[in-house]
């Protein structure tokens, strides 16, 4: 496994054992949430046997409101190993970002040292646990788990995950390409991040936003463990547009130089047809007046739609509803 790291050089000495919780969001993880439980357990009892990280550390599910299941398996798993396994249980479901951030701030008022995220499906390699918590010991804030390949993914996966990264620097975004939410965050980084208050969490811009020391660990995505993936075609295009309208107004720019080019465009037709009437050159244009009609109509529907993305998100902070509802702790 290759490291990419950006700490200081002058560290010399190590951080303490951290009291590490690794932060499991779920939703509908019943079929395979005991294999998660047994794989995990491994190399977290690992690095407590060689004292890198603190014997107290856990692993929290968050159990983002399933329909199966789900809590049943947590508090079974509890029930065995009431010191390793923990579980939140949110009242309804409020989607994975929320999930996350909500098994974050538990973390955080856990007074953890550090809080390892990651997806319950075992796609993120559990190995790469060892790295992030030796990147951490020798002085980094935030490391990143880095896919090193999407062999897994089908090409149009691949290519729609390359043009959104690609998208995302276009306007301005700090987002680390290849990177999900497999991450480890310092207790310093978590108190940071609970000072932001937006409704429309996108966590893998809001963390790279945050500065501090970082390294990345590279690792290979694996399959799933069970179950289906909760990210659908639908969803995916749905979690892109939240984190383009979360931290860019360039599409609202762009309806403004769009409107320009229109209007260029408009006067560039009518210098043509003075030029074809005063040539007796004019011909029937009914074919050209439609064509032009359908375009501004499209361009105008276009900007509405993206002005109106921006006042939904309006709509949505000025609500200030909580991310989420705790019904249950163990």
């Amino acid at each position: 496994m290759s490291e990419e790291k950006t700490i200081p050089s002058t560290n010399t000495s190590l951080r303490n054992p951290p009291r590490t919780m690794l932060v499991i969001p779920c939703y509908n993880e019943e079929p395979g949430l005991r294999t998660t439980a047994e794989t995990l357990r491994r190399p977290l009892q690992g690095l407590i046997d060689i004292h890198e990280i603190d014997e107290r550390s856990t692993v929290l599910f968050v159990d983002d409101g399933s329909k199966d299941a789900t809590w049943v398996v947590i508090n079974a798993l509890h029930a065995e190993d009431p010191q390793l396994f923990h579980g939140i249980k949110l009242a309804h479901n409020k989607g994975h970002q929320n999930a996350l951030f909500a098994g974050l701030m538990h973390a955080l008022r856990a007074n953890a040292d550090a809080a390892i995220s990651m997806d319950a499906d075992l796609q993120d390699d559990p190995g790469a646990i060892d790295g992030m918590v030796e990147a951490y010991r020798e002085g980094a804030e935030i490391v990143y788990g880095m896919r090193d390949n999407r062999d897994t993914d089908t090409a149009f996966k691949r290519g729609t995950a390359h043009m959104f990264y690609g998208l995302m620097k276009g306007l301005g975004s700090e987002t680390v390409p290849d990177h999900a939410d497999y991450r480890l965050m310092s207790h310093e980084t978590l108190a940071a991040l609970s000072q932001y208050r937006e409704s429309n969490l996108f966590l893998r811009g809001l963390i790279p936003s945050l500065g501090f020391t970082t390294a990345k660990v590279y690792y290979k995505r694996g399959e799933r463990v069970a179950g289906e993936s909760k990210y659908p075609l639908r969803k995916m295009v749905s979690f892109a547009v939240q984190g383009i309208t979360s931290f860019s107004t360039k599409p609202l720019n762009l309806i403004t130089d769009t409107g320009l080019v229109s209007v260029l465009a408009g006067i560039a037709m009518l210098i043509y047809i003075l030029v074809t009437v005063c040539t007796d050159n004019a011909v029937s244009g009914w074919a050209s007046i439609m064509c032009s009609l359908w375009i501004l109509g499209g361009l105008i529907l276009l900007a509405l739609g993206i002005v109106g993305e921006y006042i939904a998100k309006i709509y949505i902070e000025v609500k200030a509803r909580p991310h989420y509802i705790i019904e249950a702790v163990i």
